[in-house]
């Protein structure tokens, strides 16, 4: 129960307030229940005609004997003076109001828990999505997208469940049971030590059941995981399922994972769907002991309790029941919370892995260059960079060329911390980028890439993205110098216009445009263009080649390209081969070598 104490004190400090409401009212609550038992005591007796008068009242005092008697003093006094039937009436009705209160505070408590219940499920996936943003790349190159969402969705879900199982456990139902046991113990100390030897027994018997159910719960969540990461590449890539008539195969493959996880989940509810008949039965067999032993005192004339009192008492022990009952169920949600607050916990406690510096700069713009020295770059124990330097003056274009593969992406990858490098350093004016705070560093440059990443949100919001404070005159000035007004405004609504999921509604020259767009406005000192004409059309592509050529002056630029068409211009082309760059210089000057940039040359001029 380690490990479960452990997720109870991560997340339920916040309601601390919360948390002490709740036990007062269960406490509040398991009182009333006593008090409501113990008001049947009278009209038993005068059911039975078992009560004598009492005609003294004693001075009130905490005592179990003095309340009774001044109980049934007054209970006297309206039996001579109303009569009988009136009496049980009168005491029926203080039943009732005790019985309004008990509830009444139950509920209280429920509503405190209710507001803990939403709120450790807020924080949570508050804090997933955090960790998520604040993780390096490498560590979503290992994950499953759908498997995360499981563990943000479904598994958050079990840990709810878990955590308000286990605060009933821990709050309402001890509450509960200790008072009834006390008055118990009260009412006959001999008959409850009895049962004090014979709840642990049962408790052992039912709790056995539920330890298995944390592997199996463990194999559900992660099954899953593989059906939303089914979804998700079925959603992502459906234009390719039809194009090669592949949905057969994808319909056979997730009707497999959805069996498997029936079989999962089979094996899973049966054994939980056993805690309620085998708690039942066991409380049943616990009652006729209880009766047994306790009806045994009473005829051998050992017993603190007559006939009337017994009964009372065979009722406070049944309230104990449903609360014990509650235990078993609690133990086994805890053990589905547990296997899915493991899953959670491979996000949460997964290490950050571009970590900033605690004297971390601050840096706000790049005053002369940006310099690799020496840099090596490997992903696991593949060599994809090596022993790589370059010095990028302020205000220069470089264009990186060569195959795919060589590293081109991956070289400019570094520059914004997105991986760390191996061996050597990146420098900006001298600093190491590990020494920079890594917002300044990243607020440096602005980034178009091959394939546009575009959210689900309007063409305005798209622009914006990123930028504090914008005015849509500023947007629309972006989009005028992308090339980009003139479709924008055609569109049903303008800037106002949603562009669907990853920009779906929109054409693939379209969507570069606003990703082009996005990058203007930001006006970052340093642009990383990743191929960013690539998908556009002949005539789309020089409309936006100029506006980035107009764009990169006066700016310190990186741009990888496969045309070559479309670096000539630069002020250094790097050719990269095999992770090195076996080649510098300008356009003149690397044709003159007759290397292979000239073998490019030749054959994208052919």
């Amino acid at each position: 129960m380690k490990e479960f104490f452990g997720v109870l004190k991560r997340y339920i400090p916040p309601y601390k307030k919360q948390l002490i409401l709740n036990f007062l009212f269960n406490l509040l609550s398991a009182l009333f229940t006593v008090f409501s038992m113990a008001l049947m005591s009278p009209i038993l007796e005068i059911l039975f005609e078992l009560s004598e008068d009492v005609n003294q009242l004693l001075p009130w005092s905490v005592n179990f004997d003095v309340i009774k008697n001044n109980l049934y003093y007054y209970v006297t006094l309206i039996k001579h003076d109303y009569g009988t039937g009136m009496t049980l009436l009168l005491v029926g009705l203080f039943v009732v109001f005790a019985t309004f209160l008990k509830v009444g505070f139950a509920y209280l408590g429920a509503y405190e828990a209710v507001f803990i219940r939403n709120g450790v499920v807020k924080d949570m996936r508050e804090q997933i999505y955090a960790k998520i943003l604040r993780l390096a790349l490498p560590f979503f190159s290992e994950e499953r997208k759908g498997d995360i969402i499981a563990r943000i969705t479904g598994d958050v879900a079990e840990v709810e469940n878990s955590i308000m199982s286990s605060l009933d456990m821990f709050l309402k139902n001890p509450v509960i049971i200790i008072v009834l046991l006390i008055s118990m113990l009260v009412m006959s100390p001999s008959l409850t030590i009895f049962i004090f030897l014979v709840l642990p027994v049962a408790g052992f018997l039912i709790g056995r059941i539920g330890k298995s159910l944390k592997k199996v719960s463990m194999e559900g969540q992660n099954k899953m995981g593989m059906i939303l990461t089914t979804v998700e590449e079925t959603l992502g890539g459906l234009r390719i399922i039809k194009a090669f008539n592949a949905e057969k195969k994808m319909n056979n493959r997730f009707g497999q994972e959805l069996s498997d996880y029936r079989s999962i989940m089979n094996r899973l509810m049966w054994r939980r769907e056993l805690a309620h008949p085998l708690s039942e039965l066991i409380g049943t067999f616990v009652i006729i002991i209880v009766v047994w032993y306790g009806g045994s005192l009473i005829i051998g004339k050992h017993s603190e309790l007559n006939g009337a009192s017994f009964i009372i008492y065979l009722g406070i022990f049944y309230q104990i029941i449903n609360p014990a009952k509650a235990f078993t169920q609690a133990i086994y949600s805890i053990q589905k919370g547990l296997a899915s607050m493991d899953r959670i916990d491979k996000i949460l406690l997964a290490e950050v892995t571009i970590p900033e510096a605690k004297d971390a700069k601050t840096v706000k713009t790049l005053n002369e260059a940006i310099e690799y020295r020496n840099v090596t770059f490997a992903y696991d124990e593949k060599i994809v960079l090596k022993n790589v330097s370059l010095k990028i003056e302020k205000g220069k274009t470089i264009a990186l060329v060569g195959q795919s593969g060589s590293g081109k992406t991956t070289f400019v990858d570094l520059l914004p911390r997105f991986y760390d490098v191996i061996e050597g350093q990146i420098l900006i004016d001298g600093v190491d980028i590990r020494d920079i705070k890594l917002h300044d560093l990243r607020d440096l440059m602005g980034n178009v890439n091959q394939d546009a990443i575009l959210f689900n949100d309007t063409i305005y919001n798209n622009i914006a993205f990123g930028v504090e404070n914008t005015t849509m005159e500023a947007v629309i000035a972006a989009a005028k110098v992308a090339n980009a007004h003139n479709f924008i405004i055609e569109t049903e609504n303008g800037y106002d216009t949603v562009i669907g999921d990853r920009g779906s509604k929109l054409s693939g020259g379209q969507r570069q445009r606003l990703s082009i767009a996005r990058a203007i406005l930001k006006n970052p000192p340093i642009l990383i263009l990743d191929e960013a004409t690539s998908a556009l059309d002949t005539e789309s592509e020089r409309l936006v080649q100029d506006a980035l050529e107009n764009l990169m002056k006066n700016r310190t630029s990186l741009v990888i390209a496969h045309r070559l068409s479309t670096v000539r211009n630069a002020d250094l082309i790097c050719v990269f081969h095999e992770g090195k760059i076996v080649e510098r210089g300008t356009h003149e000057e690397l044709l003159a070598l007759k290397g292979r940039y000239t073998h490019l040359h030749k054959m994208q001029v052919f």
